[in-house]
């Protein structure tokens, strides 16, 4: 086991990092030389077309003890709960849906073992959609390896730190943090002192970038300096391992006679990295009336159509409440956008009770949601003073595509099939009084 201490980090959203673990191993002046230092092997390793525009163009150049193609052939491997879209399972509801934490198994799982599906949309085959997974883990994954080429992975843990062991570095990651591991990247999730929970949204579109600011300017939002990059490590280990792959929706496994971490210097922009969310910069509501969620997107990845998203990752960090005349809280709504939410620590404004840490639930296009009705009485008739929303931090998946439920999440004993009881109260509001508008203060 690594410790977190001895692990460094590179820094930059999207930069053109580069790193050796021995001193000369990458190429100067060129990606490709006729023989490699150290007689290594160079390998690239590409997550968008070869001709993609400049500025969204992804790739590394490897260079490693063995080239990839060293394994052996695939075999078809059980996949568990774990599943792709399109889903073939149950037609899916427009209900409004709500899940308590899911309790983490006392039978030894690994990540791999870990894996389970709440709801998909989209088609991973032609790379549009997301899947949303849970991943629970109380042991190492030893001498088995991951890799993905369904989509790039976007890890909230929830409960208990982790290592990511990558090709291109090692990664440590707790609740607070996010990781993303970019599709084919093999990989390995180490649990640190404690049993690890948490969400996944596995995006099969476009890879994550940064959301473009507009009006907010150069400052504010996720800054890209605050992202980080692992430095080349690598294991020179020759002893059998298990490489499993996802493909098309299945899991294979192959058989090694070495570690495929065997990457001992990188350059390039497609790489596994981490962001700490409390250094997100908020923008948020000074005047009246409860902004769109959308300013508080970390992670995008777009669509074909301009201005709705793929998915966008969405937070909602500790904040000053300082809104005069308003309701604080998420005004009641429909939309042509999936929600999915989880929630890492503490309360989330609108949804006090049932909503706890691990939780999650999905409001699905044009379902009706909004606070419960206990909280719309007490956000109706708080006194406005300035508030600190504190100790708290939910995040929303929001996706273009309907999601589609698995048989798992339908029928899992944590569903809350009485969750709309918490809107039951919402009474008849109209006592057939005009009432008068608060005007604004003058000096």
């Amino acid at each position: 086991m690594t410790k977190p201490d001895n692990i460094c980090y590179s820094h930059g959203f999207n930069n053109e990092h580069e790193s050796e673990a021995l001193k000369g191993a990458l190429p100067i002046g060129q990606f490709n030389p006729q023989k490699c230092a150290y007689g290594l092997y160079a390998e690239q390793f590409s997550t968008t077309a070869f001709t993609a525009p400049r500025h969204e163009n992804r790739r590394t150049w490897m260079y490693r003890i063995r080239p990839s193609i060293s394994m052996g052939d695939y075999l078809p491997i059980d996949k568990g709960l774990l599943r792709t879209a399109p889903l073939s399972g149950p037609p899916c509801p427009p209900n409004v849906m709500r899940w308590s934490a899911q309790p983490i198994s006392n039978i030894p799982t690994d990540f791999i073992d870990g894996l389970t599906t709440i709801a998909a949309n989209g088609d991973a085959k032609t790379h549009i959609g997301i899947g949303i997974h849970l991943y629970s883990a109380n042991k190492d994954m030893e001498n088995r390896y991951f890799c993905n080429t369904d989509g790039e992975l976007l890890l909230v843990p929830e409960q208990g730190e982790l290592n990511a062991r990558t090709e291109l570095g090692l990664l440590n990651v707790k609740p607070g943090e996010i990781l993303v591991i970019p599709r084919g990247i093999k990989f390995q999730i180490e649990p640190m002192n404690e049993p690890i929970h948490g969400y996944v949204c596995e995006n099969y579109g476009a890879p994550f970038t940064l959301p473009e600011r507009g009006p907010v300017g150069a400052n504010g939002f996720a800054n890209q300096r605050d992202f980080h990059y692992p430095t080349a490590w690598f294991e020179d280990k020759e002893q059998t391992c298990c490489l499993v792959t996802k493909f098309c929706g299945e899991l294979y496994q192959s058989e090694l006679d070495h570690s495929p971490l065997d990457v001992v210097a990188w350059v390039g922009n497609s790489a596994p990295y981490k962001y700490d969310l409390s250094r997100f910069n908020v923008i948020n509501t000074v005047s009246f009336d409860h902004p769109d969620p959308s300013i508080f997107t970390v992670l995008t990845s777009p669509s074909d159509t301009e201005g709705t998203a793929n998915m966008d990752f969405v937070i909602f960090p500790p904040r000053w409440m300082v809104a005069e005349n308003t309701f604080r809280p998420p005004w009641y709504h429909r939309n042509v956008m999936s929600e999915f939410m989880g929630l890492v620590h503490g309360v989330y404004d609108a949804k006090e009770k049932g909503f706890e840490p691990g939780g999650m639930s999905l409001h699905n296009c044009m379902t009706p949601h909004g606070p419960e009705a206990a909280v719309f009485e007490k956000a109706s008739n708080n006194q406005l003073s300035p508030q600190k929303y504190d100790n708290t931090l939910a995040f929303m998946f929001e996706s273009r595509y309907v999601s589609a439920h698995t048989e798992f999440a339908l029928h899992s004993p944590t569903r809350q099939k009485a969750n709309l009881s918490c809107w039951v109260n919402l009474t008849k509001n109209l006592d057939g009084k005009a009432g008068t508008q608060p005007q604004p203060t003058k000096n």
